[in-house]
C-alpha cells in the first residue's frame, strides 16, 4: 500500500517537473520582411508648377531581419534593416573607405528584463507606438520608421497599464576627448531628452488613455529648452457607434526662445457599414501661429513623434517633414474628413478618404503688409487606398490621391494651384516567418 502512495507521489512530482520545464521553455522567432513601394508624385507634399518642373517617380524599398528571443525572465529583440531607392548603387558596388556610406542600420535593439507578470524594464533602440499614434508612432509608412534610444518601464494588469519612459540623446560624431567635458548634441531634428507618463485603462464599453510627455531641446549654444504636451484620448461605444475624443496642450519654451501656448482637438464617429465595413465622421483642429501674436510666441501645436501621414491626408501636405507658414510663422490646420472602409471581395478592403483644409489663422496675399486677406480654404483631398491579403504573408496595396488646391495653398506652399496635383503608389509587402524554434 505504501509502495502505491509512494508511485503516485513520484509521479505527479515528476508531472509537475516536467510542466514546469516546459512552461519556461525559451522561444526563439527570425522573421524577414521586403517592401518595395513604387511612387509617382506631382504636387506631392507641396505644388507643382508643370512648366518649370517635372512629375518624380521612383522605387524604395525596406529590407528587415527579425530576431525575437523570449525567455521566462527577459525578451530581447534585434532588428536590422536596409532602407534604399532602386538604382542609388551601381551594379557592382563597393563603398568607399570612410565615406560613411552603409547598408544597414539598426532599427530595433533591445532587451525587456521582466521583474515580474505585471512590471517590466525595456532598454534599448525600441518603438514608442501609442493609442492612435498621433503624438508617439513608429511612422511604419515611412520605410525608415523611428526609434528611440531609451528606457521603458511598464506596470500592468488586465484592465489597466501604467508606462514610463526616458531618453537622452548624445552626439557620436563628436571627439572622444569632448565627450569627456561636454554633451552638446548636434543631431539636427532630434530631441536632446524626452521623459513621458503614459496611462491606459480599458472600461467595458471604452477606454482612456492619458500622456504626459516633456520634450527637450538643445540650442546652439548648449542651453536647454523644454515644452510639456498634457492630454488624452478617449472612446466609448454607443451601441452600434463608436466615439472618439481627443485633446492636449503644450506649454513650455522652445529652443528658438519662444514660449509656447498651443492646443489640439479631435473628435470622429464611427458607424459600421454592412458586416466589415464602417465609415468615419471626424474633425482635427490643431492651433496656428498669426501674423497678430508676439514675436515671442509661438501658438502653432506641434504633434511631435506621432505618425503624421496617418491622419492629415495620405498627399503629405501638413507635418510631415514640410513646413505650412507664413512668415516663418506654422499656420495650424483644421481638418473636417469623411472616410469610407468597404470590403471587396474575401481579401481585398477600399478605404474612400475625402479631406477639406482649412487655415485656422487670416492668411494675406502680401503678409508682411496684411494686405487682401485670402479664403481660408486651402483645397480639397481625395484619398484612395486599395489593399488586398494574398497570402497571410504577402499583401499588397495601391492608392491614388488628388489635392484639388485653392490660392491661398499656393501662398503657403507655392507652385500652380491650377494644375492637377496628384500621387500614385503601389506596395508590396513580404513578410514570412522564417523560423520558430522552442529552446
Amino acid at each position: 500500500m505504501k509502495k502505491h502512495y509512494l508511485t503516485k507521489w513520484v509521479a505527479v512530482c515528476s508531472l509537475v517537473i516536467i510542466g514546469s520545464q516546459l512552461s519556461a521553455q525559451s522561444t526563439f522567432t527570425l522573421k524577414a520582411e521586403v517592401r518595395p513601394r513604387s511612387e509617382y508624385r506631382h504636387g506631392f507634399k507641396k505644388l507643382i508648377n508643370p512648366d518649370l518642373q517635372n512629375a518624380a517617380f521612383f522605387t524604395d524599398q525596406r529590407t528587415r531581419l527579425m530576431a525575437t528571443y523570449s525567455a521566462p525572465k527577459y525578451d530581447f529583440m534585434v532588428s536590422y534593416q536596409d532602407v534604399r531607392i532602386w538604382g542609388e548603387e551601381a551594379q557592382i558596388y563597393k563603398p568607399t573607405v570612410g565615406s560613411g556610406s552603409a547598408f544597414a542600420a539598426v532599427n530595433q535593439a533591445w532587451a525587456n528584463l521582466k521583474f515580474s507578470k505585471k512590471t517590466s524594464l525595456k532598454v534599448g533602440r525600441q518603438e514608442w507606438d501609442y493609442d492612435n499614434v498621433r503624438i508617439l508612432g513608429n511612422l511604419g509608412w515611412a520605410q525608415q520608421s523611428r526609434s528611440h534610444d531609451g528606457a521603458l518601464f511598464v506596470l500592468k494588469d488586465s484592465v489597466q497599464q501604467f508606462h514610463i519612459g526616458a531618453a537622452y540623446n548624445q552626439d557620436g560624431k563628436t571627439p572622444e576627448q569632448t565627450k569627456l567635458l561636454e554633451t552638446f548634441y548636434n543631431v539636427t531634428g532630434n530631441y536632446k531628452t524626452l521623459q513621458f507618463l503614459w496611462y491606459h485603462r480599458d472600461f467595458k464599453k471604452g477606454a482612456l488613455s492619458l500622456l504626459a510627455l516633456n520634450n527637450g531641446q538643445q540650442a546652439k549654444d548648449s542651453s536647454n529648452y523644454f515644452t510639456q504636451t498634457l492630454g488624452g484620448i478617449g472612446s466609448v461605444k454607443l451601441k452600434k457607434l463608436k466615439l472618439e475624443a481627443e485633446a492636449y496642450f503644450q506649454t513650455g519654451k522652445e529652443a528658438a526662445g519662444k514660449d509656447v501656448n498651443a492646443w489640439l482637438l479631435a473628435a470622429s464617429l464611427t458607424a459600421p457599414v454592412g458586416k466589415k465595413g464602417n465609415v468615419i465622421a471626424g474633425v482635427d483642429y490643431l492651433s496656428g501661429s498669426s501674423l497678430d501674436d508676439a514675436t515671442s510666441q509661438n501658438n502653432a501645436f506641434n504633434p511631435l513623434y506621432g505618425t503624421h501621414h496617418k491622419f492629415y491626408g495620405y498627399m503629405d501636405y501638413f507635418y510631415v517633414g514640410n513646413a505650412s507658414a507664413q512668415m516663418g510663422r506654422t499656420i495650424g490646420l483644421i481638418d473636417p474628413y469623411l472616410r469610407l472602409n468597404v470590403p471587396v471581395g474575401k481579401k481585398s478592403m477600399l478605404q474612400v478618404t475625402g479631406h477639406q483644409f482649412f487655415s485656422p489663422v487670416d492668411l494675406y496675399t502680401v503678409p508682411e503688409q496684411k494686405t487682401t486677406k485670402l479664403s481660408s480654404s486651402l483645397g480639397t483631398e481625395i484619398d484612395l487606398v486599395l489593399s488586398a491579403a494574398i497570402t497571410p504573408d504577402i499583401k499588397i496595396e495601391t492608392g491614388y490621391s488628388q489635392l484639388f488646391a485653392t490660392e491661398s495653398m499656393a501662398k503657403i506652399k507655392g507652385g500652380d494651384y491650377k494644375a492637377v496635383q496628384n500621387w500614385a503608389y503601389c506596395m508590396i509587402t513580404f513578410s514570412p516567418t522564417l523560423l520558430v524554434s522552442k529552446l
